[in-house]
């Protein structure tokens, strides 16, 4: 559980989700760029419709906490070793949302904040089964500094995104750029899902992902939202981490 903030409140928010949705492929950039990290050759069209991932609860750390990047992976007999960043807008669900039109699904938010999608390539490239087990490592779902309220973000499609690696800027974009905006997003799906209060959806992350290695220290930066920080441990490298 993560515990942040939540900005001009007293009473801090427990993030316990029942369950996190990613959205993958939102920024028509990151399309294209995505197509590339997957060996694939053809143009590649913008989704018809979202496209769902789910990551588990235990990736979830607060700031300026380790995101780990797993010793065993050095067993797995991979070429190269690709674990990459994603900063993202993330949206925390209020109260139970189902079927909720477009129009009216902003009132199902209970604050913004940032997130970084940490995602195991080899693993999201080679399984069979889609993008569950690079999604869903321990520690791949840093959130925070503070969950702001929408009445203090009136348009969540406005905000400059920016994450810097090392100081150095990787990913700058703005909300507006989303192919599917929020609104869109919790109404569809919420049409397929019944969310529930703390419920995570994170929305897409705009081109310039890359690789974390060990010593590294990654930001993602909202606008209006506030800056993530965290490190980044190889627990190959390190003795403090298992």
């Amino acid at each position: 559980m993560v515990t942040l903030p939540l900005r001009n409140h007293d009473t801090p928010v427990d993030l316990l989700p029942r369950t996190i949705i990613g959205i993958g492929l939102n920024y028509r950039e990151h399309v294209a760029e995505s197509h590339s990290l997957h060996g694939r050759d053809e143009a590649p069209d913008a989704p018809a419709e979202p496209v769902l991932f789910a990551k588990t609860p235990n990736v979830l750390i607060g700031p300026d906490a380790p995101i780990v990047l797993p010793r065993y992976l050095r067993d797995c007999g991979f070429d190269e070793l690709r674990t990459d960043y994603e900063a993202e807008l993330a949206v925390i669900i209020a109260r139970e949302c189902r079927s909720v039109a477009a129009e009216t699904a902003l009132e199902y938010v209970l604050g913004y904040t940032c997130m970084n999608d940490v995602s195991q390539r080899n693993f999201q490239r080679g399984d069979v089964s889609g993008w569950f087990r690079g999604k869903s490592l321990d520690t791949f779902g840093p959130i925070g500094p503070v969950i702001v309220p929408p009445q203090d973000i009136a348009d969540p499609q406005s905000l400059d995104i920016q994450c810097r690696l090392n100081g150095e800027v990787v990913q700058q974009s703005n909300t507006r750029l989303m192919i599917f905006p929020v609104r869109e997003l919790i109404a569809y799906i919420s049409k397929h899902i019944t969310l529930q209060r703390g419920d995570i959806i994170t929305t897409g992350t705009p081109a310039g992902v890359g690789p974390l290695s060990h010593g590294d220290v990654v930001e993602v930066e909202i606008e209006r939202i506030g800056t993530l920080r965290n490190p980044v441990v190889d627990a190959a490298v390190s003795s403090a981490h298992p």
